[in-house]
C-alpha cells in the first residue's frame, strides 16, 4: 500500500489525513467522536475506524459490541488502499485479537506517526482489559511513535500501583519508556495540586532529555473525553509541525481551552464533554477560524526553505563558515537587538492583560541581559566592541519595519511583526541542532560553532516561543477581518526580513537602496 507518506514528504501546505482508530462514543465526548472534533479543530482532516460500538452517555457506558476482527481490518485497508495517511492516533482496542489485528496492520502499511491512548482504566477505576489484552497492548505500542497513559494506565503497563506524586510518575513514564523503546507522555491530571503537568520522556539512548510542560487545572466537572481529545491533538500538531514538544504544548493549550469553555455546553447530566471547538465559536462571525500560527506557517513555507538553504546558514551549520563572516553577522545581530528591545517595551505597552505585558516586557528584559551578554563574550573574543559599527541594509530595514509597525498603534499586527523572531530563529536553530549533532557525537574535532549552537536548546526561549505563538493565536481570535489581514502581511514581511538577516554576509553589504525584500511580492511569499 503506497498512499502511506514517510516522514517529512508531504506537501507542508496541504491539512494532514490523520486516523482514528478507537471504539464509538454516540453522546460525542469520547472515542472516535472526540477524536474527529479534536483533529478537526486542530488543523487536520480527521478519518476513523471503529474497533467497537458502545452504548454509553454522560453518566456511563451500559453495553460495548465488537465487530469481527476481519472487518476491522477491513476498514483499515480501505482507508489505507484510497489516502494518504499522515498521522494515526489509536484508542479503544478492547480485546487482544483487535490489538494484534492493528499491529499487524501498521507492520503492513508503515504509517510515519502513531500516537497510542492506551485505554486500559475505566474512570471508576474498573480494569477494561484483561492480562492477555494488556500485552497485546504493550506489544503493540513498541510500534508507536508516542504513547500517552493516564496515571491509572501508566501503573498497569509498567507493572505497579498508580503513582501518586509527580515524581513517581516520572520515574513510572521512565521504565514504560525504556520497556517500549519509545516515547511516553506523562501526565498529571490524576494526581493532586493546583498545577497539572505533563512531561514527554525518551527512551535511554535518545539525544535528548525529558521536556516538562507545566499546566494549570481547570475546574469543571465536563472532563469526559480529555485523554482521547489531548491524544489526537498531539498526533495532529505533529503531523503539522514534525516537532514533537510543540505538538504536546500545542495540543495541551488548545485542551486547556477547551476545558475552560466546557461549561458553555450542555450535554447530559453527567460529565460532559470538552468545547472542542471552542476557538472557531469564539471566531464566529469573524471570516477565519483557522489557527493564525498554522495560516503563518503554511504560507511562510518558501521563505523558510530559503533559510536553510542559504550558504551562511549551511556554512554555520558544517562549521566552514569564517570567522570574520560570523563576527560580522554578531555585530549586526547586536545593533538589531538594541532596537528590538524598544519594541518589545512597546509591546508590553500595549498588551490587554497583566500576563501579557509581563511576558514581553520578562523578553525584553531577557534580551538585554542574557542576549546581549552572549554577544558581548563572542565579540569580545573577536575583538569587536558590542553595539559598535553601522547596521547594514538588512539590519536596517528590519528594525525600521519593526518601529514602523509599532507606531502604527496595532497591537495585533506589532505581535505578529514580533513573532518571527522567536519563531524562525527557533526553527532554524533546532534544524541546526539536528544537523549537527550526529557527526558531532563520538568526533574528536570540535565543531568552532559548537557552543553558539548549543544556545539555541535553551529551554526557556522554546518556552517564550510557545507562549508568543499562543498570544498571536489569541490576538487573531479577537481581531477584526482587517487586523488579522495586517498580522498575516506583519508577520510574512518580518519572514522575509528574517532570511535577509540569515544571509550574511551577501545581503548586509549591499548597497541601502536594496533594502526591500526581494520576495515580498504576492506571488512569491504565498508560494
Amino acid at each position: 500500500m503506497d498512499t502511506v507518506r514517510a516522514p517529512g514528504t508531504k506537501n507542508s501546505s496541504r491539512i494532514p489525513n490523520v486516523l482514528s482508530i478507537a471504539g464509538s462514543d454516540p453522546s460525542g465526548g469520547a472515542g472516535v467522536q472526540a477524536d474527529i472534533k479534536s483533529i478537526s479543530a486542530n488543523g487536520g482532516y480527521a478519518m476513523a475506524v471503529l474497533t467497537a460500538l458502545t452504548a454509553q452517555n454522560t453518566q456511563g457506558v451500559s453495553a460495548v459490541h465488537t465487530p469481527p476482527v476481519a472487518f476491522l481490518r477491513q476498514q483499515l485497508d480501505a482507508v489505507a488502499e484510497d489516502v494518504a495517511i499522515d498521522a494515526v492516533k489509536i484508542g479503544m482496542l478492547g480485546s487482544a485479537d483487535v490489538a494484534r489485528a492493528v499491529a499487524e496492520w501498521l507492520d503492513d502499511v508503515r504509517v510515519p506517526v502513531v500516537v497510542l491512548d492506551p485505554v486500559m482504566v475505566a474512570t471508576s477505576g474498573a480494569r477494561l482489559l484483561d492480562d492477555d489484552a494488556v500485552r497485546a497492548v504493550v506489544d503493540l505500542a513498541r510500534r508507536a511513535s508516542l504513547v500517552t497513559p493516564n496515571v491509572p494506565e501508566l501503573a498497569v503497563l509498567v507493572g505497579a500501583e498508580p503513582a501518586t506524586s509527580w515524581s513517581d510518575a516520572l520515574e513510572q513514564g521512565s521504565v514504560l519508556a525504556a520497556l517500549l523503546d519509545t516515547r511516553v507522555l506523562v501526565k498529571g491530571g490524576h494526581l493532586p495540586g493546583e498545577r497539572c503537568p505533563d512531561a514527554l520522556i525518551l527512551p535511554p539512548g535518545r539525544p535528548a532529555d525529558a521536556v516538562a510542560f507545566d499546566g494549570v487545572r481547570i475546574t469543571t466537572a465536563n472532563t469526559h473525553g480529555t485523554g482521547c481529545s489531548l491524544s489526537s491533538a498531539i498526533a495532529t500538531r505533529y503531523a503539522v509541525t514534525s516537532d514533537w514538544p510543540a505538538a504536546v504544548r500545542e495540543a495541551k493549550f488548545w485542551l486547556e481551552g477547551a476545558l475552560r469553555a466546557a461549561d458553555h455546553l450542555e450535554v447530559g447530566a453527567g460529565s460532559g464533554p470538552v468545547h472542542h471547538f471552542h476557538s472557531a465559536f469564539h471566531a464566529a462571525g469573524t471570516g477565519s477560524h483557522e489557527r493564525f500560527t498554522d495560516l503563518a506557517w503554511r504560507r511562510s513555507t518558501a521563505t523558510r526553505r530559503h533559510i536553510l538553504d542559504l550558504p551562511f546558514v549551511r556554512a554555520l551549520t558544517d562549521g566552514s563558515l569564517s570567522t570574520a563572516d560570523f563576527a560580522h553577522y554578531l555585530q549586526q545581530d547586536a545593533l538589531y537587538l538594541r532596537e528590538y528591545c524598544g519594541v518589545l517595551a512597546r509591546t508590553a505597552a500595549m498588551a490587554p492583560t497583566d500576563d501579557e505585558q509581563l511576558f514581553w516586557l520578562s523578553a525584553a528584559t531577557s534580551c538585554l541581559r542574557t542576549e546581549a551578554e552572549l554577544h558581548r563574550t563572542w565579540l569580545d573574543a573577536a575583538g569587536l566592541r558590542f553595539g559598535e559599527g553601522e547596521a547594514g541594509p538588512a539590519t536596517r530595514a528590519y528594525c525600521d519595519h519593526l518601529t514602523a509597525t509599532a507606531v502604527r498603534g496595532s497591537y495585533a499586527e506589532l505581535v505578529a511583526a514580533v513573532l518571527p523572531c522567536f519563531w524562525l530563529y527557533a526553527a532554524v536553530g533546532d534544524w541546526i541542532q539536528e544537523q549537527v549533532r550526529s557527526p558531532l557525537e563520538g568526533s574528536d574535532t570540535r565543531h568552532p560553532y559548537a557552543d553558539w549552537i548549543a544556545t539555541y536548546a535553551d529551554a526557556d526561549f522554546a518556552a517564550a516561543t510557545e507562549r508568543a505563538k499562543q498570544i498571536s493565536d489569541e490576538a487573531h481570535r479577537r481581531g477584526s477581518a482587517a487586523e488579522r489581514e495586517a498580522m498575516l502581511a506583519a508577520f510574512l514581511r518580518s519572514a522575509a526580513y528574517e532570511r535577509d538577516f540569515f544571509d550574511a554576509p551577501r545581503v548586509q553589504r549591499l548597497p541601502a537602496a536594496t533594502r526591500e525584500p526581494a520576495d515580498l511580492r504576492e506571488d512569491a511569499v504565498l508560494t
